[in-house]
């Protein structure tokens, strides 16, 4: 179980600090759009950082469901990490209602700011690149701390870059919770399924033998 509970605090880590800075920058304006890139970043950088030995740190079910689809999960294990990792980012998004009554960002809720179909194609490059650069990493055998300060660093800049267009979720665990909680649920699908699309799709440039 101390693999589940580590995608359960370190998805919950991620979505508090992450979506936490979209909240109180809704409320107080004090840290922009490069400061929610870089708590983002920071989030998903520690959370590698502290789970990785126990779990892998996927902390998004994009990744673990690609893991799954390379023979790096089974299914129990598969339904195991996407079940700790949504309950991590709905307590994360719950406990961030609680302190924040106020907020009016749905809680840091992904939402297109133009159309769907740009968000739609956004999100899935975003998740394939990210996926790209986690195969990377792996294949390097790169040691914990420098594969969390590059992951955590993909995430930043795609979250800083994109995030005023398409929320920049690359994680269906980080838009799917603020959506629930918060009651805004619309366009919840596109971050599902183009994030998940584009982590599988990561996998296929390469042959079996190119993969970590």
């Amino acid at each position: 179980m101390k693999k589940y509970f580590s995608e359960l605090i370190g998805t919950f880590l991620m979505v508090f600090i992450g979506t936490g800075s979209v909240v109180i920058n809704s409320l107080y304006n004090n840290i922009g759009q490069f400061g929610i890139g870089v708590s983002f970043g920071i989030a998903v950088a520690l959370s590698i950082f502290l789970f990785a030995k126990f779990s892998g740190a996927h902390i998004n079910p994009a990744v673990s469901i690609a893991l799954f689809f390379k023979n790096k999960l089974n299914s129990k294990e598969l339904v195991g990490y996407v079940m700790f990792q949504l309950s991590g980012a709905i307590l994360a998004s719950l406990s961030l209602q609680v302190l924040f009554p106020l907020d009016k960002s749905s809680l840091g809720a992904t939402i297109p700011s133009g159309t769907w179909q740009e968000s739609f194609v956004l999100e899935l490059l975003l998740t394939f690149f990210l996926m790209l650069v986690i195969l990377f990493v792996q294949k390097k055998k790169l040691a914990v701390l420098p594969s969390a300060l590059i992951i955590g660093l993909v995430v930043g800049l795609e979250a800083y870059f994109v995030g005023p267009i398409c929320g920049a979720s690359m994680n269906p665990a980080r838009s799917i919770a603020p959506a629930l909680i918060s009651g805004n649920i619309s366009h919840l699908w596109l971050y599902i399924v183009a994030t998940i699309s584009g982590a599988c799709i990561a996998l296929y440039p390469f042959t079996s033998k190119d993969l970590p």
